[in-house]
């Protein structure tokens, strides 16, 4: 378990003591995983973001957006999260499955997915590409219709509240979806700075 001077790292210390529960409560409740909010507190996944929250927009599906996709989503049993993202993607026309490994980080090392980049499920299509965390349909589907050559697929570091599956009373934070690299670097693929850019 993280200590509570990582978890209240310098990036949070500007934000009201309401605002932090929130944050912590949130995340804690809806997976539990305390990998996820370590890549949340990594400096990469908060480079460039805003910490301030706005209203959510309630998510639109779209029944043909991932029609040709098949994928094995990894999770934790217990993860409500996860679970919700599984629901979001499959009403987007993702057909996925659920597994539960026992050692989910020995899984994400076998798909390369660097610790700065982890969420608290990852996903693997039929052809190979991970996805990890809560990533937008949109993107999955922007992804898939042209792989660029060198990345492995997409990342949602830590679990932005607002994102695909975090839904929770009404709020949003910015966040990055980043690409994975074969080489085992990253970068920015989209900044998802309103609710409404991830539809």
């Amino acid at each position: 378990m993280p200590s509570y001077n990582r978890l209240f790292s310098a990036k949070y210390r500007h934000l009201s003591a309401p605002v932090l529960l929130l944050i912590l409560s949130s995340t804690l409740f809806a997976c539990g995983q305390t990998e996820a909010i370590e890549a949340a507190n990594s400096p990469k996944a908060d480079a460039g973001q805003n910490q301030k929250l706005t209203a959510v927009t309630a998510a639109i599906s779209n029944p043909t957006l991932l029609n040709n996709v098949s994928a094995t989503v990894y999770k934790d049993i217990d993860c409500s999260c996860c679970k919700d993202w599984i629901d979001y993607a499959q009403s987007n026309g993702m057909s996925a499955i659920a597994k539960h490994p026992k050692d989910l980080a020995s899984l994400k090392d076998r798909y390369s997915v660097p610790n700065d980049m982890r969420s608290c499920h990852t996903t693997v299509t039929t052809d190979g590409y991970v996805f990890e965390g809560h990533v937008p349909a949109k993107y999955v589907a922007e992804f898939l219709a042209k792989p660029p050559i060198q990345a492995l697929g997409l990342a949602v570091p830590g679990m932005p509240m607002g994102s695909p599956g975090m839904e929770y009373d009404n709020q949003f934070m910015p966040y990055q979806v980043m690409q994975i690299n074969k080489d085992g670097s990253s970068e920015v693929y989209a900044s998802i700075e309103t609710s409404d850019q991830q539809l």
